[in-house]
Parts: C-alpha cells; structure tokens; sequence
C-alpha cells in the first residue's frame, strides 16, 4: 500500500497523523455492528461489571461496542489506549483509524539495534521461529518491536501481535509506550495478554512476539492451544514469523514446543513429525524416556550437555542462527543465602509444621496420592514462611533505614504478602503492593515504590515489571536512584521463576543483589542451598538445571510427584 509503511530502521519511526490502511480486514464474526455516515464503531475496554449506559455487548468480539460521531462522556473511560486489543479490534471495524498521540522518544542502545539485526537476518532467511533469549534488562523489548517493524518492511506484511505476561495493567501500557517510543512503522499492533489470547486466536498477523515464551512451554492447556492457533503453530504456509522472547526458555528441552516449527524447518522434516515434542527428541537420539508421570530427561550431566548442545546447535548453529543470547554486560545477579534463627517458640512451631507434613507426605506417598502431596506440600510452605514473616519484616526495615530500596518475592498472599505488609505498615514503612487479583492499582503501586515514595515492593509475579533504579518512567520523568536490594521470602524451586525475579531490579545497567531467607538448621537451608547453586544455570538454551528440582524433591520426599509439583507449586 503505498505510502502505508516506511523502511524501518533502528531509527524510531513515529506519527502523529491519522494513519493510511489497506481495507478493514474484519474479524471473523457474525453480526458486526457498522458505522453509518459521519459514525465510527468504538471498541471499549469495559472492567468486569463496569457500567456502561448506553454500550452494548457484543459476544463475537468479547467487548462493549457504541456506535456513534463522538464517544459520550460516561463512557470516555473506558476508551482504550493505542496498540491495545480493543483499539485494534476498532480499526478493523472502521475505514479510518484515529490519530495517534506524541509518543514520547526511546534511542535504542546498541545491543537492541545488533539484536534487531540479528532477528531480520533470522526472517530473511525464511525462518519460523527466533529465541531472543538475552537476560532481563539487556533490551529484548525495544530489539523486538524494532525487528518486527523490517521484517514487515522486508515480507510485506502490515500486522503485528503482541502477547505480553501478567500483570496486564504493567504489561500493556510498558509495550504500547514502548512501540510508540520506538516507532510503531505505521504498522497495526495489537498488544495482549496470554490470559486473553483466546480473543485473538481467529486473527491473522504478519508478525508474533511472545514476551515471556516460555508462559506456553505445556501443551496439555487451553493457552497452548490458541497460541497454535494464532502462531500458526499447525500450519505449513501462511504464517508468521515468531520471536520468541524469553531469558529463561524452559527447565528441559521437553518444554520447548513453541521452538517445535523452527526445529522441523532445521531437519527439513514435516511439521506434523514434531507435533510430539518428546517423542521427537528420543528419535534425535536425545536422552529422554517415557515413565509414570510422561516423558522425563535425564539425570546424568554427561548426557545433558550433549543433548544441550545439540540443541543450541539446531538453533545457533545456522547461518543466519535463530536464536540469540547476551549475558547482562552489568555482571551476573549476586544470589547469597540468608539464615533466619528461629526463636525457641517459632522452632517448636516450625518442628512440628515439619512432622506434620512428612507424616501427611508419607501417607499420600503410600496411597500414590499426588493431589494429597501437592497439598501437604503447599501448607508446609506457606506455614514455614509464615513462622519466618516478622524476620523479613526486620531485614527490610535495616536496609530501608540504611537507604535502600527494598523489593520482597513471595509466593503466597495471606501468609506471606499479607502479613509483611500489614506489619512494615504499622511499623511506619510505606509499601507497594503488587500482588491480589485486582486488589491494588498495580501500575500506580509500581510507580509509587519507583518514585520513592514507598520504599518496599512486596509482590508475587515473577516477570514483566521493573523494579530497578533509574528507569524512564511514563511521562519523562525518572525512577528514583536509590540501590535496590531483593529478597526471596521463600527459596523458589523454579529457576525459571528465580531468574525471571532477580531480573526485575537487576537490569538495564542497574546492579541488584538479591538474598534468599530461611529458617536456619531446617529442610529450607538446604533448598536454599540447592537454589543458589543451580540458578547460575538456569539462562541456558533449556533453561533451569532440573536436577536441582530433583534434589530437592528428595529433601522433602516428594521425588514421587510430578516434576510441576515442585516447579509450578506458586
């Protein structure tokens, strides 16, 4: 379409005018509602149980709809930002989309600028997939929306789909502003997230980005099976390219089925042949097996540095590679142990917390009762984390009067985030919180621990917000410059989710040492112990080293449960 799209270099590409389009390419849905002369269908990004007198829900699109010259001013709330999935959803309802705001400029650091290269070379050279795998906050946002703004130059598309992680008000607005900042190319970009996926699985795009790839690395769930839909994960031809942007791709290369496309491309076999991931694999000769519980890779550290060499060789190992991965050129995250000594109270508690688990955990053991075991194992960790709160409730408060900023990783809400808050609260120490289904506004939580003005975060997502010092927030203005520190409440058994959180303020060129908290002389020294020295590995091609998932379900006699009973217990 002439003059619709410009080239699209690392130079930031922005409008402010209304934007010229091909045709509306309409969603395939019955009944849309259409605009009559001087009238524009509007697509509303209505809250749960919001009112909205005078919008009707449309159930094709999944969202309020008024049709009309002008939005009314009872539902001027609800008219969603640029780039969102309404406001895409929008134009394709309408001939002429709305202007866009001033964006504010982003200049790409030159790590975003060789890895954007590096991703059109991958499309170039007709590959499905690319793993941008760099660590967090070396850039893989702005790399992302930079490449997808050539290789729609480059292939002639014009679509762009953005799934981003949760929580969605963090998420969302930190991509909109970012393709604005970077330049959107003139480009249509929808930007979503994995819960919504569903709600755009029946689209068509040009180009995908799965920020946080690794959210689709099982293929027994629902969101798998739209990601396939809209990733073209199934088909041969007509399909998108794919960047896959993860710093922790998976624990095992088991949990590498959105890379399945690129690997059937690599061995030119036919996609359905990788359709079974696993079975796959053991035909490559890796070092997998069928048991009780599915497939499981090996144990033996000899056999795994092959398989994962093999593996990097399938993605790197081309000319043009398709994948990329930079180490963070801050250095590493410091990850030390905290021993927290128990009162004479809280270790008879903590005692028998422990007997009444491992008499729970043997019973279910006995019976092959995994929903049991999962269950005991959920109470213990949440009632040790409990016994140890007012510990961590002390060490922030030390590092707060010593002029740091405090971020706090939990897992679970009431007996962990709860309490902490409640007590630093009382003690005088303002916090942000961001964990709670819908509990608190949490950009504005996020903002108010950036700014200063709360100098603790206690949160429970692991991925997608920042935290660290200095950060360009919206509207111009900067995150305060105080040095972060981080604390695990509880040891994470993931090293997926263990990286992904120590990567929230250690980032773009920001320093941040992180300590994981536990009950001294107790089973948590020694998980924690086994924490500290498998998460130096987790950033590899298959992520986390899983022998220390299963080191550590020996610790808590629960190496019978299924390995996602320890890796997804959060």
């Amino acid at each position: 379409m002439p003059g619709r799209r410009r080239a699209a270099s690392t130079t930031p590409k922005r409008r402010t005018a209304t934007r010229r389009r091909s045709p509306a390419r309409k969603p395939a849905v019955p009944d849309l509602p259409t605009a009559g002369p001087g009238e524009r269908v509007w697509v509303l990004a209505v809250p749960f149980r919001a009112p909205a007198p005078g919008a009707v829900w449309h159930a094709g699109l999944q969202a309020h709809v008024w049709v009309g010259a002008e939005l009314p001013p009872a539902l001027a709330p609800y008219d969603p930002p640029p780039y969102t999935l309404e406001r895409f959803l929008e134009d394709e309802l309408n001939e002429t989309p709305r202007p866009l705001p001033e964006a504010l400029p982003m200049v790409p650091r030159e790590e975003q600028c060789t890895g954007a290269e590096a991703v059109v070379a991958s499309a170039a050279a007709g590959h499905r997939v690319f793993l941008l795998g760099d660590d967090p906050g070396v850039g893989k946002t702005g790399t992302a929306v930079m490449a997808a703004r050539e290789i729609c130059q480059l292939r002639g598309g014009e679509r762009v789909l953005v799934v981003a992680d949760r929580p969605a008000a963090i998420t969302i607005p930190h991509w909109t502003r970012s393709i604005a900042g970077f330049g959107d190319g003139g480009l249509r970009w929808c930007v979503t997230t994995w819960d919504r996926l569903a709600k755009v699985a029946e689209l068509r795009f040009d180009v995908v980005i799965a920020d946080e790839a690794h959210m689709v690395r099982h293929t027994t769930t629902q969101r798998w099976k739209h990601w396939k839909a809209v990733s073209g994960g199934a088909r041969a031809k007509d399909v998108p390219f794919v960047v896959a942007a993860t710093a922790t791709p998976a624990h095992t290369p088991l949990e590498l089925p959105y890379l399945a496309p690129q690997f059937a491309q690599r061995h030119d076999e036919p996609l359905r042949a990788w359709a079974d991931l696993p079975a796959r694999l053991a035909e490559h000769g890796f070092h997998v097996e069928r048991g009780r519980y599915g497939w499981s890779w090996t144990e033996d550290p000899d056999q795994r540095r092959t398989d994962l060499a093999r593996l990097q060789g399938w993605l790197a190992g081309g000319d043009p590679p398709a994948t990329l991965h930079r180490s963070a050129p801050w250095g590493p995250v410091s990850v030390t142990g905290t021993p927290v000594a128990l009162t004479p109270a809280e270790q008879s508690a903590y005692a028998s917390e422990w007997q009444e688990f491992r008499a729970e955990m043997q019973l279910a053991r006995k019976a092959r009762q995994s929903a049991r075991g999962r269950a005991a194992l959920l109470r213990f960790r949440q009632k040790a984390g409990l016994i140890r709160a007012q510990a961590t409730v002390d060490w922030a408060r030390a590092q707060v009067e010593a002029e740091r900023q405090v971020a706090v990783s939990v897992e679970f809400v009431e007996t962990a985030a709860d309490p902490i808050r409640e007590a630093l609260l009382d003690s005088g120490v303002a916090v942000a919180s961001i964990y709670g289904r819908d509990r608190f506004d949490v950009e504005a939580e996020r903002l108010r621990f950036q700014t200063g003005a709360a100098p603790v975060c206690v949160f429970t997502v692991t991925a997608s917000i920042s935290l660290h010092a200095g950060e360009l927030l919206p509207g111009g203005t900067t995150a305060s410059t105080t040095p972060r520190v981080g604390l695990f409440h509880q040891p994470r058994f993931s090293g997926i989710q263990a990286r992904q959180v120590t990567g929230r303020t250690h980032r773009d060129g920001q320093v941040s040492p992180w300590r994981v908290a536990f009950a001294e002389g107790t089973v948590e020294e020694q998980v924690a112990r086994v924490m500290v020295e498998r998460l130096a590995v987790s950033g590899s091609t298959a992520g986390a080293d899983t022998s220390s998932l299963q080191e550590i379900a020996e610790l808590l006699d629960a190496d019978w449960l299924p390995p996602a009973a320890l890796s997804d217990t959060g």
